[in-house]
């Protein structure tokens, strides 16, 4: 088992008083999907295999991170799944140990690979799953996706059930004139089978840079399409989570809505990234990033890693400024960033 001393400094804290706690790892910059507010049709250039961090690099970085505090870790990509050796990545993560004891270990993914890992992650330590589910509908899935592989995330969807990683979220991006007419039926397929619907208001974090604000449905739009359907309740006191929940009809399922653009959530932010390529990111909108990688393979030690994380934390803006005029969109898209 591995262990970490007690971290030097106290939380990782930034100048705002965030405690920080959730840290997001993108095992990869590949995916098996084209989305179309994700990337272009051709896709985008994939980052060299000399350029990712092995395996002993992610996992020593995250076992600094878990000495500093961070009690969650969620890996992401691009498509996590597709890193062949995620198996023993998530078996690694879920053995470091820190202050908060050991790491939940979580994973988002298009399901389209969980049919063969969904038992095998199990039982390495993944606690859990966010699965990303835009449409049941198979033509208009293949038009979102370019993929024509519905059936397959439906089969990876119900191979995590099977496993007990509960509970079982599916995120939607809700997008007008595209499936915001599904709002309603993706809640009940979700509630029918007692996993939780989460609606995400677009973000500008397409490699094309096209994402216009008034394309985005939001969450007022999501939540009056709801309420002509069900009951709707008001959880409250959502912490640091990004999802907003109310409880549907008489419960106990809950549907939930990530409103960053109409109401951001970084006052309670909690989450740090780490890039595929080794760049610690304080903010999914930053425009600057850390580079441990380097730092890594000149032979610093874990205080000097731990040192650089804290800087990037510190200069955490108090949030990403969306409405603001000025706002300028990262370079990286959000499969290159890692959600």
């Amino acid at each position: 088992m591995t262990t970490t001393p007690e971290p030097q400094g106290g939380p990782l804290l930034d100048r705002y008083g965030r405690v920080h706690r959730d840290l997001r790892i993108s095992l990869t910059d590949r995916c098996s999907l084209r989305c179309t507010y994700c990337m272009p049709a051709e896709g985008v250039p994939w980052l060299p295999g000399s350029q990712m961090l092995s395996t002993d690099e992610l996992v020593r970085i995250a076992r600094v991170a878990v000495g500093l505090g961070i009690a969650e870790i969620r890996l992401t990509g691009g498509e996590p799944l597709l890193r062949p050796d995620v198996v023993d990545v998530v078996r690694r993560l879920a053995a470091l140990r820190g202050p908060n004891g050991a790491p939940e270990v979580s994973l988002t993914t298009n399901a389209l690979r969980l049919p063969a890992l969904a038992g095998p992650l199990k039982d390495a330590g993944l606690a859990r799953v966010n699965i990303s589910l835009d449409t049941l509908d198979r033509e208009r899935f293949t038009q979102l996706t370019r993929r024509d592989r519905l059936p397959q995330t439906l089969a990876g969807i119900a191979a995590a059930d099977a496993v007990g990683m509960h509970p079982i979220k599916l995120n939607a991006v809700a997008m007008r004139g595209v499936n915001e007419d599904e709002v309603v039926a993706l809640t009940r397929f979700a509630v029918d089978r007692g996993y939780q619907m989460r609606f995400i208001e677009q973000m500008p974090l397409d490699a094309g840079h096209t994402w216009d604000r008034a394309q985005m449905v939001t969450q007022a739009e999501i939540l009056e399409r709801l309420r002509g359907a069900f009951r709707l309740t008001e959880v409250g006191g959502r912490g640091s989570a990004p999802a907003e929940l109310w409880v549907v009809d008489d419960g106990p399922e809950t549907v939930g809505v990530i409103a960053s653009v109409t109401a951001p959530f970084c006052g309670t932010c909690d989450r740090v990234r780490l890039t595929a390529d080794g760049q610690v990111r304080s903010c999914l909108f930053s425009r600057t990033e850390t580079d441990l990688r380097t730092l890594l393979r000149e032979g610093a030690d874990d205080d000097v890693l731990a040192a650089a994380v804290r800087t990037c934390i510190m200069g955490k803006k108090p949030g990403h400024d969306i409405d603001d005029p000025s706002f300028l969109q990262p370079d990286r898209p959000m499969s290159a960033i890692g959600g």
